[in-house]
């Protein structure tokens, strides 16, 4: 599905840092600052800016679309003809070919982005400008600005989603921007992110929140729920003697109470399941901390812990910068096959003694080759059962699921039998992959297998993003209604429940792949 494509709907607004390219220009060579319609195969039409200058004999420039923004990176220009390579700023994203030409004030040509390609008509807008970096995410704003802000989110929200007051009501709304409105002269930055997410969540659909900022405070530590308890599950060089212990408490907090606290920047109107996956993240996540009351500073937390001998202490914890967790341990003695290859997306293998073809998808984007191996494999070991894993994926364009796996695996006569066809599901299985997980309950006859998802399949998607004037803060807001289960409760349980223990985790044991492999089909 295109809701999980980042996107920036405001595309006039939101500059991005310029990266300077490899290739030179000189005086007469096509630049411009046009805008109009990309049409794209898998996204529509979509309206766009781009700004191309020549600077000292070098290219540069920024694309500014509702799928994200890019730079551009090399370029060459041949008369009023141009080729262009641009890399995505916006995490996520295929880099961008363009050749296109410059002709009467008309940027026209084709666009190739991974699997997706289309055609550019773009008009010149402005006279060709520089772009000013965005300001240091760090930096304070007046109070002034917040409320700037504030009433640019709730004016702008209200008026871009598909229906904003389908789970609240308008005057609940507004009543919760006054009183953040009334108080903000006395909040730090983190306590007006929470007010803002809390506002955001009040819409009720997993696809409408306000996201963290790139000065979030990744903490340096994991936890995950368990039953009623939470464990540490990976940690930093420094806090290892924390690793498998309970959590009883965050600085003075008791991890109960930590817990509702966060449950206030989760959607309002989706499961239970969903929250608990995101409250796992905001545990470990000092502007969250901070900003819920939870912790005295964003960049240090202390959790108290307990061992299984039942003796308490306390871990000190400092936030790290983002990136490769090369040097972390884990709580697992064991990587299970669906956490492994993570710098995979998307891969499949044959595991011989189970005579079974295993398809581990993490995102529903890029799915052609994945497909292709998919149905190789089949082809080629005629298996007695096909695996698809999507416990772990976030979404991307359902189409791509359709096409390349429901579709494919429906016409397979010896596998898209009960007992045969397989499809894992949990919590965090999210957006496209809800939807073909619905697709392949309807269309095929595959056993859903683990946890209940946690988005409601009758719910609001399709997302878009703006960002604020002031913070850059980014906001994503739902467009459009989708509808997957026709009867019935709205929501995706699986055939088989199968809800990991501490034990099975912390042994690195797999249970619902185990339970699947031992499957006999009737």
């Amino acid at each position: 599905m295109l809701s999980e494509i980042r996107h920036f709907l405001f595309p006039l607004l939101a500059l991005t840092t310029s990266s300077i390219a490899w290739a030179d220009c000189k005086p007469g060579d096509p630049a411009g600052n046009f805008a109009g319609p990309v049409l794209s195969e898998q996204a529509g039409k979509l309206e766009v800016s781009f700004n191309l200058r020549c600077t000292n004999g070098r290219y540069e420039g920024e694309l500014i679309t509702p799928v994200g923004n890019f730079s551009v990176t090399s370029a060459s220009a041949e008369g009023n003809k141009l080729r262009l390579q641009l890399t995505p700023v916006t995490q996520g994203l295929d880099p961008v070919t363009i050749e296109a030409k410059v002709e009467d004030n008309q940027f026209t040509g084709s666009f190739v982005s991974g699997e997706d390609k289309g055609t550019l008509d773009l008009r010149r807008a402005a006279a060709v400008k520089a772009i000013a970096p965005p300001p240091d995410p760090k930096s304070t704003l007046t109070a002034q600005q917040w409320r700037e802000d504030l009433a640019f989110l709730a004016r702008e929200v209200a008026k871009r989603h598909a229906n904003a007051f389908h789970a609240t009501s308008r005057e609940k709304f507004e009543a919760a921007v006054a009183a953040l409105d009334a108080r903000i002269d006395g909040l730090n930055r983190g306590q007006i992110y929470i007010g803002m997410a809390q506002i955001a969540n009040q819409i009720g659909d997993g696809h409408t929140y306000v996201e963290f900022p790139a000065d979030d405070a990744n903490l340096a530590i994991d936890v995950r729920q368990f039953g009623q308890d939470y464990r540490v599950v990976a940690v930093a060089p420094g806090n290892e003697k924390a690793l498998g212990a309970r959590v009883v408490r965050i600085d003075n907090t008791p991890i109960a109470r930590a817990r509702e606290l966060a449950r206030t920047i989760t959607p309002l109107h989706e499961t239970q399941e969903l929250a608990d996956g995101r409250i796992e993240g905001f545990l470990t996540t000092g502007m969250a901390l901070h900003g819920l009351g939870i912790t005295a500073d964003r960049e240090v937390a202390h959790y108290g812990l307990a061992g299984d001998d039942g003796n308490e202490f306390v871990a000190e914890v400092h936030a790290q910068p983002r990136g490769p967790r090369a040097d972390w341990m884990y709580a697992a003695k064991q990587v299970p096959l669906f956490r492994q290859n993570p710098d995979q997306k998307n891969w499949c293998k044959y595991l011989g003694d189970a005579r079974t073809v295993y398809c581990r998808l993490r995102q529903i984007r890029g799915l052609g080759a994945p497909g292709k191996e998919m149905r190789a494999l089949v082809e080629r070991e005629k298996p007695d059962k096909l695996v698809i894993d999507l416990r772990q994926n976030g979404g991307g364009d359902y189409n791509e699921g359709l096409r390349n796996f429901i579709h494919p695996i429906r016409d397979m006569a010896e596998l898209n039998r009960k007992g045969h066809l397989f499809v894992l599901i949990g919590a965090n299985t999210f957006s496209a992959a809800m939807s073909n997980s619905a697709q392949f309950r309807e269309q095929t006859h595959a056993l859903l297998v683990g946890q209940t998802i946690g988005e409601k399949p009758n719910s609001y998607q399709e997302a878009r993003r703006m960002t604020l004037p002031n913070s850059h803060w980014e906001v994503q807001y739902s467009v459009r209604f989708y509808k997957f289960i026709q009867d019935g409760e709205n929501i995706i349980r699986p055939d088989k429940e199968i809800i990991p223990s501490w034990e099975e985790f912390q042994a690195g044991r797999d249970p619902v792949l185990e339970w699947v492999l031992a499957y006999k089909a009737e």
